[in-house]
């Protein structure tokens, strides 16, 4: 659905965050990245990370990230579950073909048991219980969708606080797009130096 679509594009480990990917081609984002990374800021991101405490911290972040992710993602999948209705990212909204069938299954039974001349009242009824619970199910999903963004943007402005706070150089609260994709790559270029870090001392014993 489009309140799904809104959720994925936000920078908590999706399309603007750590682990996403920003958009356009690999290398004009690389280009553009490189262009816009001034000396200072990088040589002030070296000195920070020279300790490796940043690297403690940005692990740690992520990690947090990644139960937040599980925990909006587990309730926004029993919202579904009440409605009677499977969801997973590729069919977000399929609840509501449930609800409309067993709606139908019970209109069904209750004009089978209604008098002729009463029948269109009765249908008449029918078609507005179905529109307003599929409202009903629209609303709340709207809802959600608006609070698991809300938590999100929150989460990235905590992001954003600590790493300032520890003196990662280009880190600080913003909502800005542009900045919000120099910040995802300099989160990306840490996580890759970590690793690195890694490989070298697995090598090295």
């Amino acid at each position: 659905g489009q309140g799904a679509a809104q959720v994925r594009g936000r920078w908590g480990g999706r399309a603007g965050g750590p682990g996403g990917r920003a958009a356009g081609s690999p290398r004009s984002a690389r280009s553009s990245f490189q262009q816009r990374l001034s000396y200072t800021t990088l040589s002030d991101l070296a000195l920070a990370l020279l300790d490796g405490t940043v690297f403690e911290i940005v692990q740690g972040l992520l990690e947090i990230q990644h139960l937040t992710e599980k925990s909006l993602y587990n309730q926004r999948l029993r919202l579904q579950n009440e409605h009677r209705g499977p969801w997973s990212p590729a069919a977000a909204d399929r609840h509501t073909l449930v609800l409309r069938q067993a709606l139908r299954q019970k209109h069904q039974e209750a004009q089978q048991a209604c008098r002729p001349h009463s029948l269109p009242v009765l249908q008449a009824a029918q078609q507005r219980e179905l529109e307003a619970a599929e409202q009903r199910i629209r609303e709340e999903q709207r809802a959600m969708d608006q609070k698991i963004v809300l938590e999100l943007d929150r989460k990235v402005a905590d992001q954003q606080s600590t790493l300032e706070k520890a003196g990662v150089a280009g880190f600080y609260v913003t909502t800005n797009p542009q900045e919000l994709t120099l910040q995802m790559n300099l989160l990306e270029l840490i996580r890759k130096l970590q690793q690195r870090g890694r490989q070298a001392g697995k090598v090295a014993l």
